[in-house]
């Protein structure tokens, strides 16, 4: 997820594993020629790792590269929507404690995001798909189905997000809420995330997502992800 330089030679690591977590790792001497972790540990890498516990830092021991995601690495497009994913993902994710679902998750998205016959207009989505699945798993997932202050089910008309609350709220409760407060969705808009959230990719790649859809799913995933992250400061 993260590399900075230490030393002469030395890096250290910030990644996620299966059986462990996140963890930091220091990679011994890793950025002379001849190391034997050079092709096995970099950014955006799936690897088999063996490491001590040292004084100071976990130290790796050996890296043995499984999938280096090649078609990503390749296109900057790519690589962009992986680096977001990635800082966001290492701003969440604390501590030590393995979770196989966010595991699982992550493995996926890099998996779509490699994928050969990617088209250019899926990237985005897939970065939604992670950051509304990602939420979801984390426990931070708003409620789609329901208006959030009288819990009525929401109905396909016009449906409308608290930015005071952080919520979604239906066309009768939005009038006890100043306008100013309030942003409008297309009910095609809310159909999109529950998609997302169902991990029906089949139904994903045939849907035609219109441009003000796409600008909708944007604004309301930023201002979710950004409650998210002030609520873990």
């Amino acid at each position: 997820m993260k590399k900075i330089d230490s030393g002469e030679a030395d890096r250290l690591f910030t990644i996620y594993t299966k059986n462990f977590g996140k963890l930091e790792l220091l990679a011994k001497a890793i950025r002379k020629i001849k190391s034997k972790l050079r092709g096995g540990l970099e950014i955006f890498y799936l690897s088999e790792i063996e490491f001590i516990q040292g004084k100071t830092h976990k130290t790796l021991t050996d890296a043995i590269l499984i999938e280096g995601f090649k078609n990503l690495k390749k296109d900057l497009a790519r690589l962009v929507v992986a680096y977001r994913i990635s800082e966001i993902f290492n701003k969440l994710v604390k501590g030590q404690e393995a979770d196989e679902k966010l595991w699982h998750l992550l493995i996926e998205t890099f998996q779509k995001l490699n994928a050969d016959d990617l088209k250019p207009k899926i990237y985005n989505l897939i970065y939604y798909y992670f950051i509304w699945n990602f939420l979801s798993l984390l426990g931070y997932q708003p409620e789609l189905y329901h208006c959030s202050l009288c819990q009525k089910k929401l109905i396909p008309e016009s449906i409308y997000f608290s930015l005071r609350e952080k919520c979604l709220i239906c066309s009768r409760c939005r009038k006890k809420l100043k306008p100013e407060s309030l942003l409008v969705f297309s009910p095609d808009t809310i159909k999109i995330i529950r998609i997302l959230l169902e991990k029906d990719w089949a139904t994903l790649k045939r849907l035609k997502i219109e441009i003000k859809d796409f600008d909708s799913l944007k604004i309301i995933s930023n201002h979710c992800l950004a409650e998210t992250l002030r609520q873990t400061e």
